[in-house]
Parts: C-alpha cells; structure tokens; sequence
C-alpha cells in the first residue's frame, strides 16, 4: 500500500476533505494544506577487512528477514547522514566508523508494516577502528566476512543493496 493511501484526514485541521492531489501529494480541499511524500534518508555501507572481505549481515526482522544486507538503516530525526550511518554501523554490528566516503544513492521502496515507504539509500565506503570484530546486534541476526569474488547478490533481499553491491563490485574490479 501506497504510504498516502494510509492518510485519511488532514494532519493540519482533522478534515475528511483530504485528498489524493498527485502521484506524490494530497491536498486539504477545507484547509489548503498539501503533503508531500518524499523519501526517508537510510544508509548502508561497505566495510571491507584487510583480505578483501566485505562484512554483511544476515537481517533480523522483515522485510526480507533472513536474507543478506550491509550495515547501515534509517537516520534519525536532527541526524546529519553521516551521523546516522556511524549510529547505525554500531549498533547493528559494535564497529566504529572512523572515516566513510561517500559511494553512491539509490531510491527505494522500503516495504514496512504493510506500507512502502519511499527511501533514498546512501552508500559509503568505511573504514573502522582496526583490530575490531562485528558482533550481531540490534537489526542483524548475523555478521560475517565474504570474500567480495564469492558475494552472490541475489541472497540480498533488498533491491537498492542489490543494486549497489553490483557497481561496488565492480568497481573494486577495475
């Protein structure tokens, strides 16, 4: 379900007189107030080990749960992006982001509770205190280190992580 399928009334004055404007807006037609649906910003990101291992993540919970996945999720309210990427790293695998560059976006549609919440996907490349090993924490089930040759992307249950992944990979291979 389209996230502005959900909303009924407007969030500005309660009437029922709200409704669909655009692909991406309804509008109050008693108070004038339109709402846009724009994308949540999340964040993933590729930490490669010194033998050319990438660490991945077996997800917890849905969507996808089960499946493969990067370190990374949704930035928090008053977050800045790299803010939310460390945050994230850390509490899903124990591991601190001491440096990140910035790889490429993909939108999304993030598939929660029934309803797909658009996203915008961020991607970097980050190094980590050395000597520091992952430990499944919070979103992951389990962490572990594939060699980057032997990542098969279709055990990513996330398009955008998919998507990714493939120009990562080949990225590392020129």
């Amino acid at each position: 379900m389209n996230v502005l399928e959900r909303f009924k009334y407007c969030p500005a004055c309660g009437s029922s007189h709200f409704e669909t404007n655009s692909e991406k807006s309804k509008l109050c037609r008693s108070c004038g107030f339109e709402y846009f649906v724009n994308p949540s910003a999340a964040t993933a990101a590729f930490i490669m080990n010194e033998r050319g291992e990438l660490l991945v993540e077996r997800r917890k919970r849905e969507p996808a749960k089960g499946m493969l996945d990067l370190p990374g999720g949704f930035c928090d309210v008053d977050e800045n992006i790299v803010q939310g990427l460390r945050r994230e790293v850390r509490e899903e695998t124990g591991l601190k982001v001491v440096s990140e560059r910035f790889v490429m976006s993909c939108p999304n549609v993030y598939l929660y509770s029934g309803v797909e919440i658009p996203t915008m996907d961020l991607f970097f490349e980050c190094e980590v205190t050395a000597g520091e090993e992952p430990v499944a924490m919070d979103d992951a089930a389990e962490c572990m280190w594939i060699p980057l040759r032997e990542i098969r992307i279709e055990q990513f249950g996330l398009r955008s992580v998919r998507q990714a992944l493939y120009e990562f990979i080949e990225q590392k291979r020129v």
